[in-house]
């Protein structure tokens, strides 16, 4: 088994020793909560953290005044934790703070084990709270970049779909069936993958909402849904034909484009120009040529569909150029 300790680890290493430390040296009670609670918000994305901090703080909050008048009020009881919290989690629940839950049942506890409720028990419990989740935040300002692992995982998604449309060219030559579609299943993980990257790296930028990377993939996710379409139907032409080799063709010379940053107008001129030259064609005389036909007509509108994707993204990195960074050009 392969040992890895990652950039998370260390964060979360380094906070909570820092977060007990300074909780220890500041005199607080139960100073070690702070080092849990610095696990509890040390996150994989900079949003993430804050959410989790507002709910801890918020639940904690709660779970400070509950502790206060049911114990004070009742008795400091096992059976009173037991009915608090069944009003304590709704009442958390009804604020959308639920992740908080069991980081407030520490403060819960604390407060059973005082057995008396005073000013300085909960400025002691606020202290914690604070240096807690202050430090988790401030463990969590820096995030590596991702842009590499994002460039490399669209250099790779772009080579598999290069290999996919030259081995559908070269089916509809050659009626080969001898290709395995390996690159079919590398090219969806890779999209999938590639897309909760994105998505992560969006939730480390707190003033970007969007990210051009993130619509990239899911460019290319709705692409390879289009090639899967075409896969079948190609698998249903069961000999080469000349309407076949014209596709061929052109997806040679398609395959050769995938990377650049625009779908030439020229590509869907072509794809015209070759419809119009299977409706001025010889009708078909046979029911097998006849569904021949039907298929290839059908592949040519979705490879128009694959293209009219590939400019829409066009568009779209027009409008949302400022979030491409550094000197990368998503293609």
């Amino acid at each position: 088994m392969k040992f890895k300790i990652g950039y998370r680890t260390i964060k979360t290493a380094l906070g909570t020793t820092i977060s007990i430390l300074l909780a220890q040296s500041l005199g607080f009670y139960n100073f070690a909560s702070a080092g849990i609670l610095t696990i509890l918000c040390i996150k994989p994305t900079k949003i993430m953290s804050v959410r989790a901090a507002v709910d801890r703080m918020i639940a904690c909050i709660i779970a400070m005044g509950f502790s206060a008048v049911f114990f004070e009020v009742l008795a400091y009881n096992p059976i009173i934790i037991g009915v608090m919290l069944l009003f304590f989690i709704p009442t958390v629940v009804s604020f959308k703070a639920q992740e908080g839950i069991v980081s407030s049942s520490v403060i819960i506890l604390h407060f059973y084990n005082a057995k008396h409720v005073t000013l300085g028990l909960f400025l002691n419990e606020l202290g914690i709270i604070t240096i807690g989740i202050g430090i988790a935040l401030l463990m969590n300002l820096y995030m590596p970049s991702v842009e590499k692992r994002l460039l490399d995982y669209q250099n790779e998604i772009e080579g598999q779909f290069r290999k996919i449309i030259r081995e559908i060219s070269h089916y509809l030559r050659t009626n080969d069936c001898r290709w395995d579609g390996e690159e079919i299943t590398n090219a969806a993980k890779l999209i999938d993958t590639a897309k909760s990257l994105a998505f992560q790296d969006v939730e480390n930028h707190f003033l970007q909402n969007e990210n051009l990377y993130y619509h990239y993939f899911k460019m290319r996710e709705r692409q390879f849904e289009v090639i899967e379409r075409i896969l079948e139907l190609v698998a249903s032409i069961p000999v080469p034909v000349i309407q076949g080799q014209m596709i061929a063709d052109f997806l040679d010379e398609l395959a050769d484009f995938v990377s650049p940053g625009e779908i030439s107008k020229d590509f869907l001129e072509k794809l015209l120009e070759m419809r119009r030259q299977f409706q001025n064609m010889e009708l078909p005389k046979y029911r097998e040529e006849f569904e021949v036909r039907a298929a290839l007509l059908q592949i040519l509108k979705e490879i128009e569909a694959y293209l009219t994707l590939k400019q829409s993204f066009k568009f779209l990195k027009r409008e949302k150029k400022k979030y491409v960074r550094g000197s990368i050009e998503l293609r």
